[in-house]
């Protein structure tokens, strides 16, 4: 995992293919914002952040809850986490010493696993869609095994949000089949114009089941 910069523009780049832009953060300010609206009505609402990246996700997820949110943010790569605290810190805007956030260094899918109904919503931008790019191992988040997980970690009524750089409809539909209710969302990669990336805005039913 390299951290690249040119003037004011940094990418990340795991291997050869660029995984995240800080001019391109529209989509990604959308995932956070359009999930943590939707927890509007919930008292204390508990978030996960699958990837810390360049804090677009984070930062906007911020500014759509309460005060009494509690986000934890789930970061596998240390470097990450030191490059938000060092040559990122600008973009993040002082979102990291937010009391409302705790950053754990491990893998999301163990912090998926450390309970049922522990979180409101989940949202997943580790790759650049739902198979593993940074880690092989990533594909568990997205099979029957790790949706079946995200779903018994999610609230009655809880939301699994997942960034996508392109559609996949075998993937929606595995959403479905796993029982969510399943919002998809075009999102411009710049907020206004130009290409379009995929959110899937995945609601487990309210019922307990």
């Amino acid at each position: 995992m390299r951290l690249m910069r040119r003037g004011d523009e940094f990418s990340i780049v795991p291997t050869t293919i660029e995984l995240m832009n800080n001019r391109l953060r529209g989509s990604e300010q959308a995932l956070g914002t359009l999930t943590c609206q939707r927890l509007r009505d919930r008292a204390r609402p508990r978030i996960l952040i699958g990837g810390l990246g360049m804090g677009f996700t984070l930062r906007a997820a911020l500014d759509a809850l309460p005060p009494s949110a509690q986000v934890t943010v789930a970061e596998l790569m240390p470097a990450v986490v030191d490059w938000a605290r060092g040559p990122l810190a600008p973009l993040f805007a002082g979102s990291l010493d937010d009391p409302r956030v705790e950053v754990r260094v491990e893998d999301v899918n163990r912090t998926i696993q450390s309970g049922p109904e522990a979180f409101d919503a989940i949202l997943l931008d580790v790759d650049n869609g739902p198979e593993g790019l940074t880690r092989r191992s990533n594909d568990r988040l997205y099979d029957v095994w790790g949706l079946g997980r995200a779903r018994y970690a999610l609230r009655p009524g809880g939301i699994l949000a997942v960034w996508s750089g392109s559609p996949d409809r075998r993937f929606k539909s595995r959403l479905q089949r796993c029982g969510f209710a399943v919002d998809e969302q075009r999102v411009h990669a710049n907020g206004r114009s130009g290409r379009r990336h995929v959110l899937w805005l995945a609601t487990r039913p309210s019922g307990r089941d």
